[in-house]
C-alpha cells in the first residue's frame, strides 16, 4: 500500500495541535513554531520547530512531546524533532486564530 503522505501530515498537524506552550494557552502549531514536517516513503516524521525563545523554560518539554505524539500517530513509524533557532520565532508567525486568541489582532 502506498503511503499517502499528505493524509498522514494531516494526522500529525492534528497530534501537534495539542502540544500547548505551558506559558500560552495556544498549541505549538498554531504558534506558528512548526517550521517543517518531512515525510519520507518509510514514514518515518522529521520535524524542524523552533520554541518562542531559547531561554523558554518549557525548552526540553515541547519538542520530547511533540516527538512522543507524532510517535503515536497511526502510521508513522519513527519521528525525530530538530530544534532550530534560525530564523528566530516571532510573533508574525502565529496563524490568525492564535493572533486573534492573544489579542494581537
Amino acid at each position: 500500500m502506498e503511503l499517502d503522505k499528505k493524509e498522514l501530515e494531516k494526522k500529525i498537524i492534528e497530534a501537534l495541535k495539542t502540544v500547548y506552550d505551558p506559558e500560552i494557552p495556544v498549541d505549538i502549531y498554531e504558534l506558528g513554531l512548526i517550521y517543517e514536517i518531512k515525510i519520507d516513503d518509510d514514514a518515518n516524521v522529521e520535524i524542524e520547530m523552533t520554541l518562542t525563545s531559547p531561554s523558554c523554560p518549557s525548552a526540553e518539554e515541547l519538542p520530547g512531546e511533540a516527538e512522543a505524539k507524532t510517535k503515536a500517530v497511526e502510521g508513522v513509524k519513527d519521528a525525530k524533532i530538530k530544534l532550530t533557532f534560525d530564523p528566530p520565532w516571532d510573533k508574525d508567525m502565529m496563524s490568525e486564530a492564535a493572533k486573534l486568541e492573544l489579542g494581537f489582532m
